[in-house]
């Protein structure tokens, strides 16, 4: 009896060192930022993990089928949220596209072949005659894609995003936030796989 006691205090003293280890293995200031004031998500009832992001950086080029696989695995507690950086020039250009394709529900294959355009076939996207023509390809009609794109409902999308950037106090991307509460960078976390690791462990720490 005693024997059994011992083995389980042993085990019991293993489970709980093993807790704090994985508690400890991440921390704020070190590995991610606690905003000072939680951002607005987008489903109050699930826990939000969102990603800022611009078609022109390749980081984000780079990023997007990582990321990609990671959505497919999310538990239904989780909602995922891209949100386009709005810097000034381009990347408020290449935001406009996003929600102009987010409102026409057309970002399915679309949001890949933008990335794709700007990073392999050095097509800048500049304006909505190069984007028309790229997205004539996918079966999009340019008339419905140029009524969507100064349409008030596309320009709400952009005010928000402009909101959100500032809340976030992003000033990079890709950056992940989790729950509007914590920024996660790639420079902090050293790579994009503990990126999302990181995201992973906020996420449970919310959920508990």
């Amino acid at each position: 009896m005693r024997k059994l006691l011992t083995v389980g205090l042993v085990w019991l003293l293993g489970s709980l060192a093993m807790v704090q280890a994985q508690e400890a293995q991440y921390k704020a200031g070190v590995h991610y930022v606690e905003l000072p004031a939680a951002a607005p998500t987008q489903e109050p009832d699930k826990i939000e993990v969102a990603e800022l992001f611009w078609y022109g950086c390749g980081h984000c080029f780079t990023f997007e089928p990582i990321i990609g696989e990671w959505k497919k695995t999310l538990p239904e507690d989780v909602h995922f949220r891209p949100v386009p950086a709005f810097f000034g020039g381009a990347w408020d250009t290449h935001g406009q596209l996003f929600y102009t394709l987010e409102s026409m529900n057309q970002l399915g294959d679309a949001h890949a072949a933008v990335f794709q355009a700007i990073h392999n076939q050095g097509n800048r996207l500049a304006d909505t005659d190069a984007m028309v023509k790229l997205l004539a390809q996918y079966g999009i009609d340019e008339d419905e894609f140029r009524k969507t794109w100064d349409s008030a409902g596309v320009n709400l999308k952009m005010s928000q995003a402009k909101r959100l950037a500032k809340a976030y106090r992003a000033t990079g991307v890709p950056t992940l936030i989790v729950n509007g509460k914590y920024r996660i960078e790639g420079g902090m976390a050293g790579s994009f796989e503990e990126m999302l690791k990181i995201a992973e462990y906020l996420v449970d720490q919310e959920r508990s």
